[in-house]
């Protein structure tokens, strides 16, 4: 396997990582740096400058705004956006019911929806979980009874990320509760503001309040707002779910957090000395960049094997890269916790007016509720123990 960039992709890599560093407003790119939660109007202006370069919805179809770039070029796309600290295109938008509409919506639906999707001027939140109905969502309760020209919702999801900021909800729905589990399902598109919808925040363990329950109470919503056919909606969401875990690595964002890890342990001392120079700190930052090397040439073996994504067979040793990946992102939040030292310990997220002046430097309030959040990381998108399983299957034979 040759790991050299060819002379085009290397000029391809430059010129992205150019208008990373200067399209995208330094306030914005600060904020991901720190750890600090973006506002909804960061994130849609960082969203609409990439669509107006034409780098917002590079997996769509070409028609669509799509790129037809090699999986080289995507590979470095997305690792020049991780490294300069630029927010990645809202995923609810653009890795998720984007390309689900573009595949299977009809010719007005992909009009209506998917040019102001890419744009933001629709936000988007993904309705699958529900209680009792996380990791399996074939047992999901949420029904649509056609009545007429519309669909009477009503049921619960939860989790529902960003629910607060959506303008519209992609959801699946029991559309034939006699049908088995997988089927009957449908795949509806459902604007936040019909009446019989609420949203109830759900307070994290890092303070956080991203994620919501939605409840649906009688909710009236148009036929014509079915994607694909009734009841094929469990084929829409594996197909969701595939683009989903496009790209969870995050080899490049791992990388400008250990940069970060040591800019700011040069400020820090241990003892007499700055803590970038204690043998203990040293050993452990190694230790990591170790192990986001392999990471990073696992990622290129994979990016690189172009006959099998030509063909869109999923590669096995991308579970290697979820699984790894997601363990050395919850690493470095444990680095940062400790360059953080003592002042990691007060709780001083500022979601209720709170003016007092912070405890400490200012990137040790973010540290503790990041560690806190990136604990979920193991979980979503496949777990890890249920990687640890596909990686016996079907890399090892066992």
């Amino acid at each position: 396997m040759d790991l050299n960039f060819t002379p085009e992709e290397i000029a391809f890599r430059d010129e992205a990582r150019h208008f990373f560093r200067t399209a995208i407003p330094d306030s914005i790119r600060a904020k991901v740096a720190e750890g600090e939660g973006l506002t909804r109007d960061d994130m849609i202006t960082a969203q609409r400058i990439l669509n107006a370069r034409g780098w917002c919805t590079i997996n769509w179809p070409v028609a669509w705004g799509g790129q037809d770039w090699t999986p080289i070029q995507v590979y470095l796309f997305q690792d020049e956006m991780q490294q300069a600290n630029c927010p990645t295109p809202i995923a609810f938008n653009v890795s998720m019911v984007g390309p689900v509409i573009a595949q299977f919506g009809s010719q007005a639906i992909k009009e209506r929806f998917l040019p102001a999707t890419a744009n933001a001027d629709i936000f988007w939140c993904q309705g699958f979980s529900e209680p009792g109905a996380g990791s399996d969502l074939a047992s999901l309760r949420t029904k649509a009874e056609k009545q007429g020209d519309t669909y009477v919702v009503n049921g619960q999801k939860t989790w529902t990320t960003l629910a607060q900021y959506a303008d519209w909800i992609f959801c699946l729905v029991r559309t034939d509760p006699a049908a088995k589990a997988q089927e009957g399902i449908s795949f509806l598109l459902i604007d936040m503001k019909t009446p019989g919808i609420t949203v109830r925040p759900i307070v994290t363990i890092d303070g956080g309040r991203e994620v919501n329950e939605v409840f649906f109470d009688n909710v009236v919503v148009p036929a014509e707002n079915l994607v694909g056919q009734e009841n094929k909606g469990w084929d829409y969401a594996k197909f969701l779910l595939g683009n989903e875990r496009t790209g969870i690595a995050r080899v490049g964002a791992s990388k400008a957090k250990i940069a970060r890890i040591k800019e700011l342990a040069a400020l820090e001392f241990d003892g007499e000395r700055p803590l970038i120079e204690s043998p203990r700190f040293l050993e452990k930052v190694a230790a990591v960049e170790v192990e986001l090397k392999a990471l990073e040439m696992t990622q290129l073996r994979v990016v690189s094997d172009e006959r099998k994504m030509a063909k869109g067979q999923q590669n096995p040793a991308s579970s290697i890269l979820k699984l790894k990946g997601s363990v050395i992102q919850q690493q470095l939040t444990e680095l940062l916790m400790e360059v953080a030292g003592p002042y990691v310990m007060p709780y001083q997220r500022d979601f209720d007016g709170n003016n007092e002046p912070v405890v400490g430097p200012e990137y040790a309030s973010e540290a503790a509720p990041m560690y806190f959040n990136y604990r979920k990381v193991s979980i979503y998108g496949g777990s890890n123990e249920i990687q640890h399983n596909i990686i016996a299957k079907a890399i090892l034979g066992l």
